[in-house]
C-alpha cells in the first residue's frame, strides 16, 4: 500500500488540550469482548490523504445506508409504524451496515435546543406498552407488563402508549444502535421539516410552521447545540451539514455556489464556518460537506454567478444536486482546526434520477470518469485531498442502464476505498425504491417482518466492509461487534484475528499486518552463492527498518517507528489522563522533543502537527520553544 500524504493544515495548541480527553488508546493486551457495549468514548475517525482512521492508526471504511423520517413531519425514522426498531437494527447490523446517516431538519434541533421539542407523531411510529405495569386479572392471577403489547416500548410514557418526544426518541435510537454496534452520522437535509424538503435550495432562507425564518445563524448554532450535547457520544460520528445544496447559477443568490466569496449563499465560506464552530465544541467528529448542482465553467471571460445560461457555449457546468466539488480545487474546506476532520460527501445516481448528458452512450467506468466523475468529485480521492464518502447513490433494479451503473459505482468505490451510504432503507423513496420491500409485525417485539428487496441488496452488499475469506461484516466500534448473528465482527476482532490472516475488501483485498498496512515495498529477495561444492540460499526481507527501543526518534512517542498524527494524539492522551494513557520510558524519551528535559508538553504534541504539515521533519528535533513559536509566526 502506498504511503499515504499527511495532514496539510495545523491545529491550534487549544484544540489540542480539549482533543486529548476522549480518545483512547487500545493495548494488543486489551481484552476483546464480541458482545460488551463500547463506552470508552474511542471510535472516533480522523483524515489522513484521502483514508479514514481510527484512533489507533487503523484503516476503517464506513459502508452504510440511509434512513429518512426524522426530517419529516412524523419526527421518525420511517417504518417504525410497521416494525420494531429492535428487530430492524438487529437485522439491518446483521446484514453488514456499519453506519446509518439520519436525515433530520434544521427545525427539528431547533424545537430541541428551545426546550420544545415535537412530539413523535402517531403516524410515525407505532409504539405500545400495554398493560404499563403488572396488574390482577380479576381471578387471582396477574396480568404481566407488555402482555397485550410489547411494541417500541422505550418510545411511550409511563401510561404505556403515549409517545415520547422526539428529542428523547433521537437518544434511545443512539442507545439501540451502539447496541448493536452500528455507528451513526446526521444529515440536515432542509431548513424545515417537511417531507419534500430535500427540494429547497439553501440551508436558510425558510420559515419554520411556527413562523420562525432559520436563518444561516440558527442552522449553524443548532449544529454546534447537537454537537456540544453528543461530543462524549462516538455512537455519533459526525454531522453532514446540508443536503444537497443547489440551484442554477441563473438564480443568483438563490442558488448555493463554490467560490472564494463572503456571500451568504456561498456554500464552501458557510460550511467552512460551521465545521469550525462545530470542532470548537467537538474537535472529534467527522464533518461531511457535499457539493453543489452548478459551477461556473470560464467558457467566456466576463461570465459571472447570476448571468443568464446560454443554450451554447453555457457559462454553468452541471452536476447532481450536491455532486459538484469542482471549486474545492482553488477553494477547498480548510478550517482553522485543520482538515483531519474533513469529509467530502457527493451525491451520485443513474439515468432511472434523471437522464444525463453522461449517460448518452454505451457508458464504461471510464467514460464517466472522463465526462463527469473526475474533474467533479473523483480527483479529490484519487489525488489524496481528501477522503469521500458517497452520501447517496442507488435506484432501482431495471436490469438495464441504471443497474449498469449501480454496479459500475459500486466496484470504483470498492477499488478506492470510497466510503458511502445507499440511499436507502426505506420503501418509501419514489426516485429509488429501497432495500426494503415490506415490513410488518405484530404487537410484541421479535413479531417484524422485513422483505429485503434481495436483488438490489445483493448488489450492494458486495461494497459493505467484509473479511476477504469468510464474509464477516466489520463494524466501526472496538468492542461491540456488528450485529448479533455472528457474522459481525468488532474493529478490535478484525485487526487482532482476521486482518492478517484473510485481510478485507478494503482497496478489492488488502492484508493487515499488526494493526498497520503492509508497505508495498515490503519484498523477498533470495541470493544464491557458490562456493566449491557448496550452495548457499539466503532470504531476505525488505522492510522498514526498526529503530532499536533504546534509541530516540523525537516525536515518536507510540514508538512505532515514525512521526505521525497518532503520536500527536497519544501525546495529548497521557497528559490529560496520564493514569489511563502512559507512556513507556523510551516514548517518554521520544516524545519530549521541545525544550528537551522539561517533560512532555502540549508544545511537543504541536511540533508533532508541523511534522504532519511537512513544514518541518524529525531531524529538525530536538527544539526550543522559541524556534517552536516562530514557525507558527
Amino acid at each position: 500500500m502506498n504511503r499515504l500524504k499527511k495532514l496539510t493544515a495545523l491545529l491550534s495548541v487549544g484544540m489540542l488540550a480539549v482533543t486529548a480527553v476522549p480518545y483512547a488508546v487500545i493495548s494488543p493486551d486489551t481484552a476483546i469482548s464480541a458482545n460488551a457495549v463500547d463506552d470508552n468514548n474511542d471510535d472516533w475517525l480522523h483524515a489522513e490523504g484521502s483514508r479514514l482512521y481510527d484512533m489507533n492508526g487503523n484503516e476503517v471504511w464506513l459502508t452504510g445506508a440511509n434512513w429518512f423520517g426524522l426530517n419529516c413531519i412524523e419526527y421518525s425514522p420511517h417504518y417504525l409504524y410497521a416494525g420494531d426498531i429492535d428487530d430492524m437494527l438487529s437485522e439491518v447490523a446483521d446484514r453488514g451496515i456499519n453506519v446509518i446517516r439520519f436525515p433530520v431538519s434544521t427545525e427539528l434541533l431547533l424545537s430541541w435546543k428551545n426546550g420544545t421539542p415535537f412530539q413523535i407523531s402517531s403516524g410515525g411510529m407505532q409504539a405500545v406498552y400495554n398493560p404499563p405495569e403488572d396488574q390482577s386479572d380479576g381471578n387471582g392471577g396477574v396480568v404481566k407488563a407488555g402482555t397485550y403489547g410489547n411494541l417500541n416500548k422505550d418510545f411511550v410514557e409511563a401510561d404505556g402508549k403515549t409517545l415520547i418526544t422526539s428529542d428523547k426518541g433521537f437518544d434511545i435510537i443512539l442507545q439501540k444502535c451502539k447496541d448493536y454496534g452500528i455507528k451513526a452520522f446526521i444529515d440536515i437535509h432542509s431548513p424545515h421539516a417537511d417531507n419534500s424538503g430535500h427540494n429547497y435550495n439553501l440551508w436558510y432562507g425558510k420559515e419554520t410552521k411556527s413562523g420562525t425564518m432559520v436563518t444561516t445563524e440558527i442552522w449553524q448554532d443548532t449544529l454546534v447545540w447537537l454537537a456540544e450535547k453528543y461530543k462524549d457520544n462516538d455512537t455519533l460520528l459526525g454531522y453532514d451539514l446540508k443536503n444537497e445544496p443547489h440551484g442554477k447559477g441563473q438564480e443568483g443568490d438563490k442558488a448555493a455556489k463554490w467560490d472564494g466569496s463572503t456571500d451568504e449563499n456561498n456554500w464552501a465560506y458557510a460550511a467552512t464556518n460551521c465545521a469550525d464552530a462545530i470542532l470548537d465544541v467537538n474537535p472529534n467528529a467527522l464533518i461531511f460537506i457535499e457539493g453543489v448542482e452548478q459551477s461556473l465553467s470560464g467558457a467566456m471571460a466576463g461570465d459571472y454567478w447570476g448571468i443568464e445560461d446560454r443554450q451554447h457555449n453555457s457559462p454553468y457546468i452541471g452536476a447532481w444536486w450536491g455532486g459538484n466539488f469542482r471549486g474545492a480545487r482553488e477553494y477547498p474546506i480548510t478550517p482553522k482546526h485543520g482538515t483531519s476532520q474533513i469529509v467530502y460527501s457527493p451525491h451520485d445516481y443513474g439515468p432511472s434520477v434523471y437522464a444525463q448528458t453522461w449517460f448518452d452512450k454505451d457508458f464504461t467506468t471510464q467514460t464517466l470518469l472522463d465526462d463527469y466523475w473526475y474533474e467533479t468529485w473523483a480527483y479529490l480521492n484519487a489525488e489524496e485531498i481528501a477522503p469521500l464518502l458517497i452520501g447517496e447513490w442507488g435506484g432501482h433494479m431495471d436490469g438495464k442502464e441504471n443497474q449498469k451503473w449501480m454496479e459500475l459505482l459500486r466496484d470504483y468505490m470498492i477499488e478506492n476505498h470510497i466510503n458511502h451510504t445507499f440511499w436507502c432503507l426505506n420503501t418509501n423513496s419514489g426516485d429509488t425504491g429501497g432495500l426494503w420491500a415490506n415490513i410488518s409485525c405484530g404487537q410484541q417485539r421479535g413479531s417484524t417482518q422485513i422483505t429485503w428487496e434481495e436483488n438490489k441488496y445483493a448488489l450492494m452488499e458486495k461494497s459493505l466492509w467484509q473479511t476477504q475469506k469468510t464474509g464477516k461484516y466489520i463494524g466501526l466500534d472496538h468492542q461491540k461487534a456488528l450485529g448479533n448473528n455472528g457474522t459481525g465482527l468488532s474493529l478490535n476482532e478484525f485487526y487482532a484475528e482476521y486482518a492478517s490472516t484473510e485481510g478485507s475488501n478494503l482497496d478489492g483485498g488488502t492484508i493487515v499486518e499488526n494493526g498497520k498496512p503492509v508497505e508495498s515495498d515490503k519484498k523477498e529477495t533470495t541470493t544464491t552463492a557458490n562456493a566449491g561444492d557448496k550452495t548457499t540460499t539466503t532470504t531476505t526481507t525488505a522492510t522498514t527498518s526498526e529503530k532499536p527501543s533504546d534509541e530516540i526518534l523525537y516525536g515518536d512517542a507510540d514508538e512505532s517507528g515514525e512521526v505521525n498524527i497518532n503520536d500527536c494524539v497519544l501525546i495529548m492522551q497521557s497528559i490529560a489522563n496520564p493514569d489511563r494513557y502512559h507512556l513507556t520510558e523510551n516514548g517518554q524519551k521520544n516524545a519530549d522533543a521541545i525544550d528537551t528535559g522539561d517533560g512532555v508538553t502540549n508544545s511537543d504534541a504541536l511540533a508533532v502537527q508541523y511534522i504532519e504539515s511537512r513544514t518541518i521533519s524529525p531531524s529538525d528535533f530536538p527544539m526550543t520553544s522559541a524556534e517552536l513559536d516562530k514557525l507558527g509566526q
